[in-house]
């Protein structure tokens, strides 16, 4: 049924659990696994004093993470023989670049972990699943992880 599957990485510990269904799936389906971990854009500032570091320390340090992250699906997929892509892509909004990565790769089915936050606390913060449910045309398959403490 699924042939294409993406998963989008943070590195956090609700995630393994969206990676973990991800793989049972491919598995499962036959299907290929894509990867994507989204890089956070450079803080420019109109005073280059305040730079936090040079420009290409934050790239490098960012694509080390992004990589970082990764590499727990790329290993997950290839300990079940699976075929797997990983990306990293830079992009403000996170939840723009799943999207756009997921028609990209044409998947067709999306996995993404959810902090399961509710009420007050889930409209306030908001999250990256919420927004990319809202937003694309496609499945989503929601991981619910443990609730966070805030």
């Amino acid at each position: 049924m699924f042939k294409r599957i993406l998963i989008p990485t943070d590195g956090s510990d609700i995630t393994a659990k969206a990676i973990d269904t991800a793989v049972k799936l491919a598995r499962f389906h036959g299907a290929k696994l894509f990867a994507i971990s989204v890089k956070e854009p450079f803080p420019y500032s109109a005073v280059s004093e305040m730079q936090p570091s040079p420009p290409q320390e934050f790239f490098d340090a960012q694509e080390r993470i992004a990589q970082e992250r990764l590499s727990h699906v790329l290993a997950a997929a290839r300990a079940e023989g699976l075929e797997v892509e990983a990306h990293s892509v830079e992009a403000l909004h996170a939840w723009e670049a799943i999207i756009e990565h997921a028609r990209r790769v044409d998947a067709d089915l999306l996995v993404m972990a959810t902090h399961g936050r509710r009420g007050l606390q889930a409209l306030l913060l908001g999250s990256e699943t919420q927004k990319v449910l809202t937003h694309c045309a496609f499945p989503v398959l929601v991981v619910h992880g443990e609730h966070a403490a805030t």
